[in-house]
């Protein structure tokens, strides 16, 4: 079933109250965003909103023109390429782990089988010996464009990203099993850098160039920190959306709210915050969008 065909978005309005009218707020900014061919905007989610069926949902607003700039974490290079090559499985939040370690990783409920990342290993490690031949030092942003080639299909973020000519910087790209390869490979290649820092160069200029910027935030960590940081350049976003469970609570990043970010001068604009789920926020966001 896809979520168009629920026919719900109708039943929500801003004056339901709770989440619903948080949702309603929200999807009048991206309507905005949307709209709006003088804003540049950034779309930010983590790696498990890849390894999940969202993956094809990106794809498709990077190759309608909603999306600018993506910035996510380095798992969903790993996630788009290997499920470009093989699918992953449904089980269930309460599998044994220990009996199924031998054959699978636990996302949650979506079971990953441990081939995936050999498969990953077969694509990548001839890759970078190709990139390796060109030249010794390579953004993070550069790679992660290289990597894009190993990624196949219409649900491919990557594919549809190089397509469109929408930039993906990956701040935490280490932090994955493409990180791994990459330790792997400079045992033999000690002088292949990947340059993290290059990566702000395009970012301060994309965001010091924009007329107004805005953002859609799922999830949080690195994504939605360097998405939020990099518009400090400009005295923050004009608005943004944040899809989350988070909460604020502990202090950290991931759950801070939009008027923390103010206090950074991340944020100047207006904001929503929906809490729940992603996987089913921000489809259902994008069905009260086409309802309206």
């Amino acid at each position: 079933m896809k979520v168009e065909d629920l026919g719900i978005g109708d039943s929500i309005s801003e004056t339901t109250g709770f989440q619903a009218t948080e949702l309603c707020r929200a999807v009048e900014l991206i309507k905005e965003m949307k709209e709006d061919e003088d804003r540049t905007v950034f779309l930010a989610f983590t790696a498990n909103m890849v390894a999940s069926g969202l993956r094809g949902v990106f794809a498709d607003l990077i190759r309608q023109g909603w999306v600018d700039v993506v910035v996510t974490s380095g798992g969903s290079a790993d996630h788009d390429i290997i499920k470009s090559h093989l699918a992953y499985e449904i089980g269930s939040f309460g599998e044994d782990d220990e009996k199924i370690r031998d054959e699978y990783n636990r996302i949650g409920n979506l079971l990953v089988p441990n081939k995936a990342y050999e498969l990953l290993e077969g694509k990548v490690q001839p890759l970078f010996k190709e990139l390796y031949n060109k030249k010794k030092t390579w953004t993070s942003r550069e790679l992660v464009t290289e990597l894009s080639t190993l990624a196949k299909g219409e649900h491919s973020f990557l594919k549809a990203c190089a397509e469109c000519n929408v930039p993906v910087f990956s701040p935490a790209l280490v932090d994955s099993a493409i990180g791994l390869q990459l330790f792997f490979f400079k045992q033999d290649h000690s002088d292949f850098v990947v340059d993290v820092t290059g990566d702000l160069n395009e970012l301060a200029n994309i965001v010091l160039q924009a007329k107004k910027t805005s953002a859609i935030i799922l999830g949080g960590g690195p994504s939605k920190h360097l998405t939020l940081g990099c518009n400090l350049l400009r005295d923050g976003l004009d608005s943004a959306v944040y899809f989350t469970t988070a909460q604020e609570y502990d202090g950290s990043l991931s759950g801070a709210p939009p008027r923390e970010a103010k206090s950074w001068k991340k944020l100047k604009g207006t904001s929503a915050v929906v809490y729940g789920d992603a996987t089913i926020t921000f489809p259902l966001a994008l069905r009260t969008l086409n309802s309206f």
